[in-house]
């Protein structure tokens, strides 16, 4: 049998699932790590889909890369496991069906997780080795990142001529998750020498029909379908899917007429969904006409502009001066709202509002920050953390942000949950700084995650941390220069307590253009010195400013004093290289940053005053 040859003359049924099936009797570790331990166990599933009508086995290869197998400690068996799982199918189909080496995607939710460099080095050594056992073709499938998905088949085409399907996944219908059409995306992967391009996983026959009823017939490539077996139930601590092999059989007629070629099934299926499909389709051909639907465009709202100057964009030329007070750890807000109308009076441009700060539980944000923006006309930089929420709460809070009007945002990890008041509450960090960042830029381009419109492009300023309190500060710029091609418009730094460090720091970012605020937290005591100096990770306080606070002993008033003292050499300093200023209110202390703010005003007025009279 010729594959290309078969394609075009008879609809070709794909096998079910292997991993929800291992799943299903009790089997929950490593299923590629079977292809060696337990091959009889996995020959005897693809005997039991080639019995049930399967015409293109599947490797059992889906996550035997580097990455994936070295969870296990198996990465040093690459080789061995993929070529045994071609072997495996092969022994089986006979000449009877066609075995495809699969190979599946690499990057989960969080894409900073591994580089494109990363995942072509790890693809090549999984593809070479399925390619050492003469597969009749492959099959790249759960490719949520159309970035990836390109990448590995423009190196499969510079290796193989070989037959491959490439199979894309929905987060949900028309769209991937960059926003690039479903049509459009199978355009670019038939480009790029794709003989399939479909779909898997996901979405089950229902969604997976509609998906289809807006694509185009390809004009050289055929089109594949592999969807769920449903919506998994969750019972007894084990997901379970249930659909009828009936309602398979009947689906599957209705993705022919949307154009599929190949029709599989993907989790939950089982042999008795594929025997449903083969009897089903039975010997039809393939579609080679299909009526389109009338095309529906549509358009997202462009809401108007705040007109108070983006913060990024004011410290590019003036000096801007932010300072952060954090949300009261206790119910009634009156003294920090007493200490935040303090602030906007001594001169401060925003108030900056952590999001759980050393992992303790605060009041909310985005509620103080509605407070701040009504009462005081502030427009609150709000700090998002990606340790409290999950994907679906982070996109959720984003969207209640941009209801509220509040379009000041600071993007950073967070504190793991260990250090804080419950260290035993979970630290969610679905995503990395880097890939909330990119979310929030791509919300300002009206997308969701999944890639389906928002309805509005969201007007979201993004600022990021920038830690200069590193052994290599060329890394933690390189950091800096990622997270800007992310979508980062300003920075702010980490506490710094050296002018000589701001020197440095200047140095080493004074090619960016992106504004950069430098964080002056003063110190309360000689006890709060200490705990910083010895204990705060990656700070050193300079021996002087050590002494000093020292000097003060026990009495606060003079410790407060010399804080300040010392905070305001650090102002000078930082005045003199940068037009962002970042203090950090230290236990609500309002006092000594409102001291602070009106000292910049002060020394910002007097040289305006010099300038002027100069000339």
């Amino acid at each position: 049998m010729e594959f290309r040859k078969e394609l075009k003359q008879r609809i070709l049924i794909g096998e079910g699932a292997m991993g929800t099936l291992l799943y299903s009797r009790g089997i929950d570790n490593c299923y590629e790590e079977l292809n060696c331990t337990e091959p009889d166990q996995i020959e005897a599933i693809h005997r039991t889909y080639l019995d049930a009508g399967a015409d293109i086995l599947q490797s059992n290869t889906y996550g035997a890369n580097f990455h994936k197998l070295k969870r296990y400690g198996l990465e040093d068996q690459v080789s061995q496991i993929n070529r045994q799982g071609i072997a495996i199918a092969k022994k089986v189909a006979q000449g009877k069906a066609f075995v495809f080496g699969t190979i599946g995607a690499s990057r989960s939710i969080r894409k900073s997780d591994l580089s494109l460099e990363e995942i072509k080095r790890s693809f090549r050594e999984q593809l070479y080795s399925l390619l050492l056992e003469s597969p009749d073709g492959l099959l790249f499938e759960t490719y949520y990142d159309l970035e990836e998905l390109e990448t590995v088949l423009k190196i499969a085409r510079q290796e193989t001529d070989i037959p491959i399907i490439t199979n894309v996944t929905l987060h949900e219908l028309g769209n991937l998750q960059n926003g690039v059409q479903l049509n459009e995306a199978f355009k670019r992967l038939e480009q790029l020498g794709s003989d399939v391009v479909g779909l898997n996983c996901r979405l089950g026959p229902h969604h997976m029909i509609r998906a289809l009823e807006s694509v185009q017939l390809p004009s050289n490539a055929a089109l594949a379908a592999y969807p769920n077996a449903s919506l998994p139930e969750y019972v007894d601590g084990r997901l379970v899917y249930d659909a009828a092999p009936e309602y398979f059989g009947s689906s599957a007629l209705q993705l022919r007429d949307q154009g599929a070629s190949i029709i599989g099934g993907c989790c939950g299926t089982t042999p008795q969904h594929i025997t449903a499909m083969k009897a089903a389709v039975g010997d039809l051909a393939p579609i080679v006409e299909k009526k389109m639907p009338a095309t529906k465009v549509e358009t997202i709202e462009v809401r108007e502009q705040d007109r108070t100057p983006a913060l990024y964009e004011k410290a590019k030329t003036e000096r801007t001066i932010l300072v952060e007070l954090d949300p009261p750890k206790k119910l009634g807000i009156e003294e920090f709202m007493k200490g935040s109308k303090a602030l906007k009076e001594a001169g401060v441009d925003t108030i900056t509002l952590a999001d759980n700060s050393l992992a303790s539980p605060r009041i909310s944000n985005a509620a103080l920050g509605m407070l701040i923006k009504s009462q005081l006309d502030l427009n609150p930089l709000v700090h998002i953390t990606c340790r409290d929420r999950n994907l679906i709460g982070l996109q959720s809070h984003l969207m209640g942000l941009q209801t509220l009007g509040l379009n000041e945002v600071l993007v950073i990890t967070g504190d793991p949950s260990k250090i804080g008041d419950f260290p035993g509450a979970t630290s969610v960090y679905d995503l990395s700084s880097f890939d909330l960042i990119s979310l929030v830029k791509q919300f300002n381009e009206g997308l969701s995650y999944s890639g389906q419109s928002l309805g509005q492009k969201t007007n979201f300023k993004i600022a990021a941390a920038f830690n200069p309190n590193v052994k290599y500060l060329d890394r933690a710029v390189q950091r800096m220069e990622k997270k800007i091609e992310c979508g980062a418009h300003s920075f702010l730094t980490q506490p710094i307590y050296s002018t000589s460090q701001i020197e440095e720091v200047y140095e080493a970012t004074k090619h960016l253009e992106t504004p950069i605020f430098v964080g002056i937290m003063p110190l309360t005591s000689t006890r709060n010195a200490e705990f910083i100096h010895n204990e705060v990770p990656g700070i050193k306080l300079p021996d002087h400013v050590r002494r000093a606070m020292a000097a003060a002993g026990n009495d606060p008033i003079q410790a407060q004093k010399e804080g300040v003292a010392i905070a305001r050499e650090l102002v000078d300093a930082a005045m003199d290289k940068f037009k962002g200023i970042y203090l950090i209110t230290p236990f609500l202390r309002y006092e000594m940053t409102a001291e602070l703010t009106r000292y910049i005003r002060t020394l910002d007025q007097t040289k305006t005053s010099e300038v002027a009279a100069y000339e």
